[in-house]
């Protein structure tokens, strides 16, 4: 019976101190140390746990250190809440590292409810006592077998709760398939300064939508990034290359390299800016000295996509007249094309961007002379088409004489049935075209030169009403215009348009000077030098500017200058295109001269300034 006591109560034992180490009987425990333990209890408890075990207990107890001096600052607190907190820390400890292998620094926070000095509630001579405080070292480092001296320097230190990971309570949403990232659109940010135009209040960059992108789930942020990835230009997927073709496209598709998407990316208003010259230059050897005045004026706030230089009477060296107009315009710019038909020149320059959406220009001549060999009158047209919308420029020198007015009529209905244009390009609306008429044939139509037309009415009268004219009102002069008579008439010039005009008459000069003619012939001053327009759509072409240039002073005409806006519609890709050819021997030559002319500059300005190193005073 004895020993069947002995081994109940060793099995009782045994499991008691199982529950004790795994912390199961929290609430026994809570009650045993509720009340003060003296050292003699204390030892007689360690004795009869080793007796109950069936073993030896070799304990080490190294020297504590020696406990931090209470102040009554200190917040004393209950072994109870002690061990709770102690239990906690473990808990926690044990869920967020269940390898043992330590605790990142991400997961550390400081508990502010626990304190940095733990004071037991209990006699001042209990807590004196060595026993007491090696029993309460022990009970607040844990079971989890350290030596004390490694667990009181852990107690010296602010305690951390590592936390447990948080678990999702239900399944997470699905992630947008969303491009959007903010260090993508801060590295890659196209810069104000590396673009062309100036978009227009809501038609900025990436605000427009692209078709190539919208099967990709993408907003306008996105495009932004995507096009700021790779370039400026819009992305082209494979697939839209296999099915797309150059020269046979079909379809006003965004995929169209004269397609909508394509205009809208160069023109966002779709407006194309022209700049038109007219001059008769009286067939002088010497050419301006700068051209500047003449295709870029300082009253003009950007250049325009299109420069349209018409001569009459042109230079002897119709090259030299080219590259001259090439160094002007500089390397933004190249020549389209050049025609000729005596001494009649036309010459189309744009910029070397949009060549690409061009066709190739045909051009057409039509002599008004009896003998056909002499070349001095007669009209040259070139025609060409700029994405979806065709172009027709003529240049004419209509018959002289004041009172010849016939003749030129004349002039006007032969050229209009004898420009056999267009040849190969195709017809944007042929149900409206006439086979009389070339004019109809085209969009845009843009007719000037020298034609001839003067006023009827005495040099005295015509100087008397110019010197009453104030603030550019012409209306008196103009009264007496044959040109605009006939216009009213309906026999010249049908469904042609032309702008106010507020400058004085561009005929007769004398060469080098701003008076009108002083010979023996006392020519009537007069406005031979017009810009007409023509649009097959009402409102298309809206005008900009006209006006005379006074300050080219080498022909006794003055040079008349038209900068006109132009509706510009999207196209199929089934015209010839010019495939970016351009005269490359004048653009060479004409940067050459450019610079040259830069450096000789440089160098007047070196030897005229004054030295700041030697000086002699």
């Amino acid at each position: 019976m004895l020993d069947m006591r002995m081994s109940e109560d060793g099995e009782n034992g045994a499991l008691h101190l199982s529950s004790l180490a795994k912390g199961n009987s929290v609430s026994h425990e809570r009650q045993r140390l509720q009340t003060p333990l003296t050292a003699r209890r204390l030892a007689k408890q360690n004795e009869d746990v080793a007796g109950l075990a069936g073993g030896e207990v070799t304990t080490f107890q190294p020297r504590p250190p020696s406990l931090p001096k209470l102040t009554r600052f200190v917040k004393s607190v209950s072994l109870e809440e002690t061990l709770r907190t102690r239990r906690i820390h473990n808990s926690q400890e044990s869920l967020s590292d269940r390898a043992g292998t330590g605790s990142s620094t991400d997961s550390l926070k400081e508990d502010p409810a626990a304190p940095a000095v733990f004071a037991l509630s209990g006699r001042d001579d209990d807590q004196d006592s060595p026993d007491f405080r090696g029993r309460g070292s022990s009970l607040l480092s844990g079971s989890d077998g350290r030596p004390h001296s490694q667990q009181s320097s852990s107690e010296e230190r602010p305690a951390k709760v590592r936390l447990s990971p948080l678990q999702p309570r239900g399944p997470l949403p699905a992630l947008e398939r969303s491009f959007v990232s903010a260090p993508l659109r801060t590295s890659n940010r196209i810069d104000r300064d590396c673009l062309d135009y100036k978009m227009p209040g809501k038609q900025k960059l990436g605000e427009r939508s692209h078709s190539q992108l919208e099967d990709m789930g993408s907003d306008d942020i996105s495009v932004n990034t995507l096009k700021s990835f790779y370039s400026v230009l819009s992305p082209i997927r494979p697939q839209d290359m296999r099915n797309r073709s150059f020269l046979e496209g079909s379809v006003l598709g965004s995929s169209a390299l004269l397609g909508a998407e394509e205009l809208e990316r160069y023109f966002p208003n779709r407006t194309l800016g022209i700049y038109i010259v007219t001059w008769n230059m009286q067939g002088e050897r010497f050419l301006p000295a700068n051209l500047n005045d003449l295709l870029l004026p300082t009253d003009s706030e950007f250049a325009q996509d299109f420069y349209v230089v018409g001569v009459q009477e042109g230079c002897q060296d119709k090259r030299e007249w080219e590259i001259c107009i090439q160094e002007t315009l500089g390397p933004h710019y190249v020549m389209l094309y050049a025609a000729s038909h005596g001494v009649l020149y036309l010459n189309v320059f744009t910029r070397r961007d949009l060549i690409w959406f061009c066709s190739v220009p045909e051009h057409s001549t039509v002599t008004t002379r009896i003998i056909s060999q002499i070349k001095t009158k007669g009209a040259l047209g070139i025609a060409l088409t700029f994405f979806g919308t065709s172009f027709l420029f003529i240049t004419s020198h209509f018959t002289s004489g004041d009172s010849k007015v016939y003749e030129r009529v004349l002039d006007y209905n032969k050229i209009i049935e004898a420009l056999t244009l267009p040849k190969s390009l195709p017809d944007t609306n042929p149900y409206r075209s006439e086979l009389s008429d070339v004019t109809t044939r085209f969009d845009q139509v843009f007719w000037f030169g020298d034609f001839n037309f003067r006023l009827n009415k005495d040099r005295a009268d015509v100087e008397a009403i110019m010197a009453r004219t104030v603030g550019g009102d012409m209306s008196t002069l103009l009264e007496h215009d044959q040109l605009s008579k006939e216009l009213k008439d309906g026999s010249i010039f049908k469904g042609f348009k032309e702008a106010p005009i507020c400058f004085f008459p561009t005929y007769k000069f004398d060469i080098g000077c701003d008076k009108y003619d002083t010979t023996s012939k006392q020519r009537t001053p007069s406005y031979t030098d017009r810009i007409l327009f023509k649009s097959r759509n009402p409102k298309e072409i809206k005008v900009v500017k006209y006006n005379s240039c006074s300050s080219v002073r080498t022909s006794d005409h003055r040079p008349v200058i038209g900068v006109f806006q132009v509706k510009v519609r999207p196209g199929r890709d089934n015209v010839p295109l010019c495939a970016g050819q351009f005269d490359r021997g004048l653009y060479l030559e004409g940067i050459k001269r450019r610079m040259a002319a830069r450096e000789l500059k440089r160098a007047k300005e070196g030897m005229t300034s004054p030295s700041t190193v030697c000086s002699i005073s």
